[in-house]
């Protein structure tokens, strides 16, 4: 008598009312040694992590600037907690959620992660990262400088940008604004998302932050100067 064959791993048959079913398991999509490999690549000689210079390297490998939309959409699916920094458990776990392991992988998920962040609350918890993403962490800080913040904003709504943007980004420059709090980050995206263009459906008696009240007083003002000086040169 011959010894029973046993059933492979990839193989799996079983008999159901005289029925012959095969159950196949598929092999991983990713593998776990080529993330390894892919983030000791790049990583820094002293730390295991990837600094600066390696996240460059990353960027240069995979074809996109550092400051591109999808370096931002990558660092937030890899839930990275500092810019230019990846930690090794960052970056392997970012990996495993795309199932990729390797440069042309994390390339082809690109489209896919632009037309994930279309949907509304996937953005909103793409920009609510964003806000952390930009703090430094090292010196504690708890609002964003506005030299950070303003290039972040214009980052995250590069694909997206609200009529009111440019107008706002002015407002803060000339109001010499020094720094963006948490609750005025968030609540910005609901603010552009409300309020039209002309800010005529601006409520000054809602829950906004003060900077808002501020910066529609500002254009009220402006387009009221702008009317004046209009009649005095018609009237000249």
């Amino acid at each position: 008598m011959h010894p029973a064959k046993l059933p492979t791993i990839s193989s799996i048959q079983r008999t159901s009312n005289n029925n012959l079913k095969t159950i196949s398991i598929s092999p991983p999509e990713y593998s776990e040694t080529r993330i390894r490999k892919l983030f000791d690549k790049y990583k820094d000689e002293q730390e295991d992590c990837i600094l600066a210079e390696g996240v460059e390297r990353f960027c240069q490998d995979l074809g996109v600037d550092p400051a591109e939309f999808i370096v931002l959409v990558l660092a937030w699916k890899f839930n990275a907690g500092t810019m230019c920094k990846f930690s090794r458990e960052e970056f392997e776990g970012g990996c495993r959620a795309l199932k990729v392991d390797s440069i042309k992988g994390i390339q082809a998920s690109f489209p896919s992660l632009l037309q994930e962040v279309k949907d509304e609350s996937t953005f909103k918890d793409l920009y609510r990262w964003t806000f952390q993403f930009g703090l430094d962490s090292d010196q504690g800080q708890r609002s964003l400088p506005i030299d950070m913040a303003l290039p972040l904003w214009h980052l995250v709504f590069s694909h997206r940008p609200p009529p009111l943007l440019h107008r706002w980004f002015e407002f803060l420059k000339d109001s010499q604004v020094r720094g963006i709090s948490r609750d005025t980050w968030n609540m910005f995206l609901n603010f552009v998302e409300v309020v039209g263009e002309d800010l005529s459906t601006y409520d000054d008696t809602e829950a906004w932050p003060s900077l808002f009240d501020d910066f529609v007083d500002h254009e009220h003002q402006k387009e009221k100067l702008a009317k004046e000086k209009g009649m005095q040169e018609h009237e000249v």
